[in-house]
Formats: C-alpha cells, structure tokens, sequence
C-alpha cells in the first residue's frame, strides 16, 4: 500500500475492523442534518415535525398555520431573524418567490415544494410593500401577526 508522508493512502484500513465499524455505524449517520442544525435553539423536531404535518397534502399549505403549528408564531424577533437567514438562501436580504417555494425544504430536506398557488398566496401574505419579495421585517410581522 502506498504512503503518503508516512501515512496510508487508506486510513480506514489502518485501525481495523474497530475503525471501519464507526464510519459505518448508525451514529454516524443520525448526525445532525443541516436544517437540523440551522433551526437549533429555536425549533425542537417535534415542532418542525408538527409544522410540516399540518401541510403535508398538496394545495393544503397555509403560512398562519404552519408558523402556529411549529411554534414559530412565540419566537423572539432575534430568532425569527435566524429563521428568515435560513430560508434566505441567496443572502440577498430578501425571501424571493424561489426560496418561498422551498419553504418547507427548509425544514427538511424531503418536504414537499411549495404549489405556485400556495406561493403566490404566501407571497402576497408576507409582501406589505409590494416588491415582490419579502424581507426581514415583514417576515417577523407575518409570523407573528394573529
């Protein structure tokens, strides 16, 4: 086997069975996943969870609730604006009709997309200015809005 400055081009081979078992064990697959780590401190799984299942039927999205479902309504103005940075995936500042279709996406990575008719209406729901596009401010008033 060759080596590269004096070590195996092969670590996984060179501890043994003992080594190659962790890299395929099941705790290292239940590691976080990225939405998971993005939503943590603010969501539980079970909000996440609960959020989602109010939506998961096509055309049966509502933003209202979605945010009251996973508890995101009772979020602090700073934790929301973490939330609004995650579903910004651009980092424009702004959530887009794109990044709107993704929504749920956002909160696990096998959700459904979003209909152009649930996001037009969520669209419309959170654009107070009407500039196609929802920023951060507007984001906190719609999730938090009665």
């Amino acid at each position: 086997m060759a080596t590269i400055f004096g070590r195996s081009r092969e670590p996984w081979k060179s501890g043994g069975a003992s080594e190659i078992s962790l890299l395929a064990s099941p705790k290292r697959r239940s590691l976080a996943t990225s939405s998971e780590m993005a939503f943590a401190g603010i969501l539980s799984d079970a909000e996440i969870a609960a959020g989602l299942q109010s939506c998961q039927a096509v055309d049966s999205f509502s933003c209202k609730t979605f945010f009251a479902k996973s508890g995101l309504h009772s979020k602090s103005k700073d934790q929301l604006a973490k939330v609004f940075g995650v579903i910004d995936q651009d980092k424009s500042g702004y959530i887009e009709e794109d990044e709107l279709k993704k929504f749920m996406q956002n909160f696990d990575g096998k959700a459904r997309v979003l209909t152009d008719k649930e996001t037009s209406e969520f669209l419309k729901a959170g654009d107070t200015d009407g500039d196609g596009k929802i920023g951060v401010d507007e984001f906190v008033v719609l999730v938090t809005k009665g």
